[in-house]
């Protein structure tokens, strides 16, 4: 999360008032949980009137799903860091398990407790907007994955998605344990495994 002193940029000027809302509501909304937190304390946080916040947001499920947008841009951009340094489809497929362990690396404010996505998902009914953006962030993840499988095995599609399944399924078990025990430990086994089945004959 961001070490950016509340409400002000680095350059002393102060942030834009969306900005503010969307790191307050990051904030809270992973510390607390979305139930567990008010509008009254997001706009405290940002130090916004409750007039800006419903300027810039139609309701609390309007910040939900913004906030929920803005982790899987904040993954994706971990994502295409690793994979600036990745020269081979095989690292490729490595570079997302290199995101999530980055994203598990984050200084949070009472410790990582998993992904904020899921959690989020979690804590929503079914059928509310919020988890299609989860859903189709997890098929985003799994499609980059398969993408760089049918690179690495380029006359074999069926097993490349089969793989892709895979892979994917092990990432999020090792999140969910990472989760639970507050590390990127998880997250590091699941590479290790993932790069081994990579090297099967």
């Amino acid at each position: 999360m961001s070490a950016t002193v509340l409400g002000t940029a680095e350059n002393g000027r102060r942030r834009p008032t969306r900005q503010r809302l969307l790191e307050a509501a990051a904030r809270r909304f992973y510390t607390d949980g979305v139930a567990a937190t008010g509008i009254d304390t997001i706009i405290a946080e940002a130090g916004v009137s409750r007039k800006s916040l419903y300027n810039n947001f139609s309701s609390k499920a309007g910040l939900v799903r913004a906030y929920l947008d803005l982790r899987h841009e904040e993954w994706l951009g971990l994502y295409q860091a690793r994979l600036e340094h990745a020269d081979a489809p095989r690292e490729s497929v490595l570079a997302v398990f290199d995101a999530y362990a980055d994203h598990a690396s984050f200084a949070y404010e009472r410790g990582f407790r998993g992904r904020g996505l899921l959690n989020a998902a979690a804590e929503l009914p079914a059928g509310d907007e919020g988890r299609a953006v989860v859903r189709a962030h997890k098929e985003v993840v799994e499609r980059l994955i398969a993408d760089h499988l049918e690179q690495l095995m380029p006359h074999r599609p069926d097993d490349a998605r089969a793989t892709a399944e895979q892979l994917s399924f092990l990432l999020e078990g090792a999140m969910v344990r990472a989760g639970l025990e507050g590390d990127s430990d998880r997250v590091q086994r699941a590479r290790s495994m993932a790069a081994a089945l990579l090297d099967w004959p």
